[in-house]
């Protein structure tokens, strides 16, 4: 199970992370990463990180995004900076054993999602 946290509403330029929390895997070997949707348009693998921390960006948040992990807790952290109007979605934080399937947006596990906002 996969609960996120951290969304909300800011200005553009603002900073908001994002925070995942896994619960009944074996966080240790996943691997995990933040899928994003906007109101009419397709959804977007934004980041994801492999088990050695390996990191993918989107061109669309490449230097702006930075995924991280902490195997002890559990946890999956988005922490996004200068946020621009078009990275208003909802964000859900995802995993699975497999990252090819990660990578082609068919995860095993999905949050609920949390929405972001940016709005002047």
């Amino acid at each position: 199970q996969l609960v996120e946290s951290g969304g909300g509403l800011v200005q553009p330029g603002g900073s908001l992370r994002l925070s995942c929390s896994a619960s009944g895997s074996i966080f240790s070997i996943y691997t995990q990463g933040w899928y994003r949707q906007a109101p009419g348009k397709q959804r977007e693998l934004v980041a994801s990180i492999t088990r050695g921390g390996d990191t993918i960006y989107s061109d669309s948040v490449k230097g702006r995004f930075t995924i991280s992990r902490d195997n002890v807790k559990k946890m999956v952290y988005l922490q996004m900076n200068n946020l621009k109007l078009e990275d208003t979605a909802v964000y859900y934080c995802v995993e699975d054993s497999d990252y090819a399937r990660l990578l082609t947006g068919r995860p095993d596990n999905w949050g609920q999602g949390t929405q972001v906002t940016v709005s002047s």
